[in-house]
């Protein structure tokens, strides 16, 4: 039947049995490619895999650095200012637009157009404005985020029902508290969702622009090994990119189930 719920013990059960699907189908295709060529490092084995982790684990023999902590310290610190001035901006936005006419006429047709912009494609115009620094990678994700959150906020206000809002002023409400305690409250959950799907996309943002003009960070790490096909360092960076992405997601879902539980029971 279409949506019928199955028991959480299978939900568990068929997650994992999906990953192990995974790690044997790569099992299957290293084993096969080092049979064909023993000294191929694009598929790297389970053994050279476990190599390339205590490369960047270990300190660096020329600097003494540890790769994965200063690369994920510089890569997390521009991931959260940058989602976090773009979330920022969105819902001031966002929440302006639905609630007031003349703001929805001014801002929506350019930030219509903004959001149709690749962030990417500007990276020469921010080199101009704010340099090759930590605010470059900032801007360039609260930029690239901004836009599709702001509208998506506007949208939910918009689809705050008006019995509500006029319940609110016939209580006596001042239009801060109608904001503030009826329509943001009731698109909270939907303002946690959008935040959620913008981390996809920022970690894009973020990664390419580490690419072209990082000296540090996960994008960096993985131009420079890859060039040097030193697979079995690029694919623990994506494996933990990979999970750092997943538990900010899972951070951002307990949030909702404590500050939303409405909503969470709702979805059930």
């Amino acid at each position: 039947m279409i949506r019928k719920p199955i028991a959480t013990q299978w939900t568990l059960a068929l997650g994992v049995l999906s990953v192990l699907a995974l790690l044997i189908v790569y099992t299957g295709i290293s084993y096969w490619q080092h049979r064909r060529n023993p000294d191929d490092t694009t598929i790297p084995t389970w053994s050279q895999l476990a190599g390339g982790v205590k490369q960047i684990v270990e300190p660096n023999p020329r600097d003494g650095e540890r790769w994965l902590v200063v690369d994920a310290k510089a890569t997390a610190v521009r991931l959260f200012l940058g989602l976090l001035c773009g979330t920022v901006g969105a819902i001031v936005l966002g929440l302006l637009m639905g609630c007031y006419s003349v703001v929805e006429a001014l801002l929506v047709p350019p930030l219509s157009l903004l959001a149709k912009e690749p962030p990417t494609a500007m990276l020469a115009v921010f080199f101009v404005l704010v340099g090759t620094d930590t605010e470059m990678y900032v801007a360039m994700i609260a930029f690239g985020v901004l836009p599709t959150l702001a509208q998506t906020i506007y949208l939910g206000v918009r689809d705050v029902p008006e019995e509500l809002l006029d319940k609110a002023h016939t209580l006596g409400a001042s239009q801060m508290e109608v904001i503030w305690n009826v329509i943001a409250r009731a698109i909270l959950p939907k303002m946690i969702d959008v935040v959620r799907l913008a981390i996809g996309p920022a970690m894009v943002y973020l990664i390419a622009a580490e690419m072209i003009c990082g000296d540090v960070g996960f994008g960096y790490r993985i131009r420079l090994q890859s060039r040097l096909l030193n697979m079995n360092v690029v694919y623990p960076y994506l494996a933990i990119l990979a999970a750092f992405g997943f538990a900010l997601d899972y951070v951002l879902r307990l949030v909702q189930r404590a500050c939303c539980p409405w909503y969470v029971q709702q979805e059930k």
